[in-house]
């Protein structure tokens, strides 16, 4: 097991380094840098694919670099070490597609995060030229040997959590050729693919917020008078405010 892992990392590392992994990689880091600035919180987590950091225009101040293998925490992403509801922002690139149980992963992100977070996700498109690829070359390394799901099939599976779907997008029109020369052949197919194809994009790009049910916010009441509060109230509710006069001049007698 831990072999099979080494041997895996080792692949992705390798596949990142290469012509189309930074095609992959200058694209994907530019769509989190364009949202993650305007996000803001106590805590953040990027769990995965940490040769890109993710969260370097963020604002929030404590940071967190999560993986299998480095990061500043080691753990599985179907199981993460941290207490409910205390991170506001996750980041999940490419993990659902490499995770033994994709949908304990998802529930794993909705648990940490706290009312009102958000959940930002990158996953490669099934319906594109890179599902495609993946059909046809049967390439049993990284990424082709990972579950590809469809858009349809992430966006039920965060109503089933809670998670409100925010913001989506697709990128990485290209044709999946590692090859620079044949990139730069192809590099119109982006714009023609965001006008007339906008969702065979070979990356899809989801920005999610918690929300909880029947959430009141406690507010402070700035109408109520305090003067009021401390002037003394008959034990008789019903009684007359003449009744008031009379009791208290008898009183004094």
């Amino acid at each position: 097991m831990q072999q099979a892992q080494q041997n895996s990392y080792v692949e992705q590392h390798a596949w990142l380094e290469s012509t189309l992994g930074q095609y992959l990689l200058t694209r994907e880091q530019a769509m989190y840098d364009a949202v993650v600035g305007d996000i803001f919180g106590f805590n953040a987590l990027q769990l995965g694919l940490l040769q890109m950091d993710l969260l370097k225009n963020s604002r929030i101040p404590h940071i967190l670099h999560v993986g299998n293998r480095e990061g500043d925490a080691y753990c599985e992403s179907d199981y993460l070490p941290f207490d409910e509801c205390c991170i506001d922002l996750v980041c999940l690139p490419h993990v659902l597609e490499f995770s033994t149980n994709p949908h304990q992963t998802l529930r794993e992100a909705e648990r940490v995060l706290v009312p009102e977070g958000h959940l930002i996700l990158t996953g490669f498109n099934p319906i594109s030229a890179w599902g495609l690829k993946q059909i046809v070359t049967k390439d049993n390394n990284y990424p082709w040997h990972g579950h590809f799901f469809t858009l349809s099939r992430i966006k039920d599976w965060l109503a089933l959590l809670g998670l409100e779907l925010v913001s989506g997008s697709m990128n990485c029109y290209e044709p999946p050729i590692n090859d620079e020369k044949w990139l730069k052949r192809f590099t119109c197919m982006d714009k023609l693919g965001e006008k007339w194809w906008p969702m065979l994009g070979g990356l899809y790009f989801i920005v999610a917020k918690k929300r909880v049910v029947n959430m009141n916010l406690l507010k402070p009441n700035w109408k109520k008078n305090s003067i009021k509060s401390r002037l003394s109230v008959s034990s008789n509710p019903k009684s007359k405010p003449h009744q008031q006069k009379i009791m208290n001049k008898n009183n004094y007698e």
